[in-house]
């Protein structure tokens, strides 16, 4: 069993052979699920579209992309 700390802030380390099973790496994001037993699951999150304007799909016709093509 691998365990690790809690700081007085409410943090910790995720422990070595953890991150090598996630494939963790700095920068990464985890997600946690709470299961109704009171497991937590951690897991590797999915990557994520960091385009602010990817929801504005109103935006995303051939004549705005010709529009602002040059911007």
């Amino acid at each position: 069993m691998i365990t690790s700390k809690l700081t007085s802030k409410a943090q910790t380390t995720i422990p070595q052979p953890v991150r090598e099973a996630l494939r963790l790496r700095p920068g990464d994001e985890v997600v946690y699920e709470i299961e109704a037993t009171g497991r937590v699951v951690i897991q590797r999150a999915q990557p994520r579209d960091d385009d602010p304007f990817a929801t504005f799909t109103e935006w995303n016709g051939d004549e705005d992309r010709r529009a602002y093509a040059g911007l």
